[in-house]
């Protein structure tokens, strides 16, 4: 009997009935791998699932569910916890993604390590280093005795026996590292294609649900910043983790993009040492640590990320263009919302932006979604392009209009207390934050409330 085949795509995992050299849907080149197709159930199997299925759960009152708060797993890590959404739910599965190199592999060894120190069974299942190189890292990067009798630690790919160490241990944490790696022997396919990583992800997924396993699934990703193998890997999963940072900067920002137990807006700042990962207790100060004292197009913004509030320098260029094609560059900030807001500072200041080269930088690494972050980032760019100064103990904050309107931003106190605590005196702010400011009076930094932008530069 022939094989029924497909032809998958490695980047996006969408199907062909051919081979085709260009994927359709995410436009990637050579990227369709063919594949064999699992074979059909018969009817009589797929009676036989259903029964069991079944069989295992019945319909609930909803009203009758136990709504008792099971106690999540602290690690003593505090960044790592604050990004968990508070710690570590039993039965969870979670995906960690990054660069090569990035230290996904050091801050999940140094997270295991802490939940053994605390009595926890940690499962390590090391499949792209051997049992002695794993033992070598750890010793490099985990202070003290490793968690004597609760690590353990396995170099195994093939899934089933993975799960056979799962039933005979019984751990509270299982690490797969990396699941690009692991294979089912059921699936034709090499380690690491689409087909491979999707089931295997779904088998461990399954055996971690049933026995209340908190899973890490360590995920590489592209030259895109995308996760190698499906998307469908992230909808399998509870909570998707970004380890980012530049690769000659030694500072790395932890990032969940979903999180089913916790809030998504969450970061935590970590710094790489030669003993692993430390954590940042005040990324305000490690970004403005060399901040120029006399530098235009220098502007510090408080921005905010979850509920935690912290300050970035944006630094702004502005020159001539020499090749008669301007460039407006970005980075830590969104291209086409710079692109916007000097199309702002050309209309409705007439900045003269037409034949002028715009760079934009975010200091330290660090990528601002924030919208409080546009008037610094309009401020900065004029800054730079009359080659005035903003003041060293001044903050700017606020969001900005396509009529030049400076709008109110959310959380104002935490953000000014932040610039308070860190020595700045004066901090533009919307002036619609300030209705309420019995409510909120700091005393030592002055407010300078501000309706448009070009209040904004004339007060500066």
């Amino acid at each position: 009997m022939k094989t029924k085949t497909t032809f998958v795509c490695q980047s996006c995992g969408s199907q062909a009935p051919r081979w085709v050299g260009k994927c359709p849907n995410c436009g990637q080149w050579n990227s369709y791998v063919e594949e064999a197709l699992a074979e059909p159930r018969s009817e009589e199997g797929g009676l036989r699932v259903r029964m069991a299925a079944q069989a295992a759960a019945a319909p609930v009152l909803l009203k009758e569910v136990d709504v008792a708060r099971e106690k999540r797993h602290l690690t003593a890590i505090g960044e790592f916890d604050r990004v968990m959404g508070g710690g570590i739910v039993p039965g969870s599965v979670t995906l960690i993604g990054g660069d090569p190199g990035i230290g996904k592999s050091t801050i999940i060894l140094q997270v295991g390590s802490a939940l053994a120190r605390k009595g926890l069974k940690v499962l390590y299942v090391s499949g792209e280093e051997s049992v002695k190189q794993a033992k070598m890292r750890a010793d490099r990067i985990i202070a003290g005795p490793q968690a004597d009798e609760n690590f353990f630690i396995v170099n195994e790919i093939d899934v089933q026996a993975i799960i056979g160490h799962i039933h005979e241990l019984s751990p509270s944490v299982v690490i797969i590292d990396s699941v690009q790696v692991v294979h089912l022997a059921e699936i034709s396919s090499s380690p690491g294609s689409v087909a491979q990583v999707r089931e295997s992800a779904a088998v461990l997924t399954q055996a971690a649900k049933q026995r209340g396993v908190a899973l890490f699934l360590i995920g590489h990703v592209t030259k895109d910043g995308m996760l190698a193998g499906p998307r469908v890997l992230e909808h399998m999963v509870d909570g998707v983790l970004y380890f980012e940072g530049e690769r000659y900067s030694s500072y790395r920002v932890l990032r969940a993009v979903k999180n089913r137990f916790g809030s998504t807006n969450e970061i935590g700042v970590f710094e790489m040492t030669a003993g692993g990962l430390k954590e940042v207790a005040n990324p305000s100060e490690i970004f403005l640590c060399e901040r120029p004292q006399d530098s235009s197009g220098s502007v510090v913004v408080p921005i905010l990320e979850g509920t935690r509030p912290f300050l970035v320098e944006i630094q702004g260029l502005v020159g001539r263009s020499a090749f008669g094609m301007v460039r407006q560059k970005a980075q830590g900030f969104d291209a086409n919302r710079l692109s916007l807001l000097a199309a702002v500072l050309e209309k409705r200041l007439g900045l003269n932006l037409g034949d002028k080269d715009i760079f934009l930088n975010v200091v330290g690494g660090v990528k601002v979604e924030d919208p409080a972050a546009d008037l610094g980032v309009t401020l900065s760019i004029a800054s730079a392009l009359l080659d005035k100064v903003v003041g060293h103990d001044t903050a700017v904050l606020g969001e900005v209009g396509l009529s030049g309107e400076v709008r109110s931003v959310s959380q104002i106190a935490s953000r000014v207390n932040e610039a308070q605590k860190l020595g700045f005196t004066r901090c533009l702010v919307p002036k619609n934050n300030l209705k309420n400011k019995d409510d909120f009076n700091p005393s030592n930094i002055r407010l300078v409330a501000v309706t448009t932008v070009r209040e904004a530069l004339d007060k500066l």
